[in-house]
């Protein structure tokens, strides 16, 4: 997977690669999907919801550019796999996943692994985020939004990234957002398919 999916593929941080590397991913998706869990594709976790191909997991926690001191807020728990890999890169994850029995399964993964020391599941809408331990150094949104979340962007500190799929449901652009003096520089990093973020900022429930 590192060298096939992720290196030849350009992620070149080498705190995401040992990350990458270091987390079970097959204990992340379901029992009968296991043989399954590193290929180069999305994965069903139930309730109509994915755990994203490891290339799109790499590539989001490499532009968010951590170095181990950041809080970050995840929007999107899933199975916990995403959560696991951004605990090793921050010194705190807050993982919010709108869908109760996710939040629930993400939680016992990462228990289950060990790799959720610094890690918070919240059962909850994220798609405004999470005030209540904002601000935030770096945000990366799990689902794919028709606009970017006002409140995101009010919850990330100055020089804060932000990465976040926007556009239509089968059409969207990974987009990084870095917020400099009150002022929000974007790019794309590529374009991509995510599901769809719901939630009041989102596309509704």
């Amino acid at each position: 997977m590192l060298e096939r999916q992720l290196r030849r593929r350009g992620i070149c941080d080498e705190r995401v690669l040992r990350a990458m590397s270091a987390i079970p991913r097959e204990e992340f998706v379901p029992q009968r999907d296991r043989e399954e869990a590193y290929g180069d594709h999305a994965m069903g976790i139930g309730y109509g919801q994915t755990i994203s191909q490891p290339y799109m997991t790499a590539l989001m926690a490499q532009v968010l550019e951590l170095t181990g001191c950041e809080r970050v807020l995840e929007v999107g728990s899933g199975s916990g796999y995403a959560a696991a890999v951004l605990g090793t890169l921050a010194a705190e994850v807050i993982s919010i996943e709108l869908i109760p029995e996710l939040a629930e399964t993400a939680r016992a993964n990462l228990r289950r692994t060990g790799c959720g020391r610094n890690v918070m599941v919240i059962a909850g809408d994220g798609s405004w985020g999470y005030r209540d331990l904002a601000p935030y150094h770096a945000i990366s949104v799990a689902a794919g939004a028709p606009d970017v979340p006002a409140g995101l962007l009010e919850q990330l500190t100055d020089a804060g990234r932000l990465v976040i799929p926007v556009g239509p449901h089968l059409d969207q652009e990974l987009r990084v957002l870095i917020k400099s003096g009150g002022r929000v520089e974007s790019r794309v990093a590529t374009l991509c398919c995510f599901v769809p973020l719901l939630g009041d900022a989102g596309w509704g429930s």
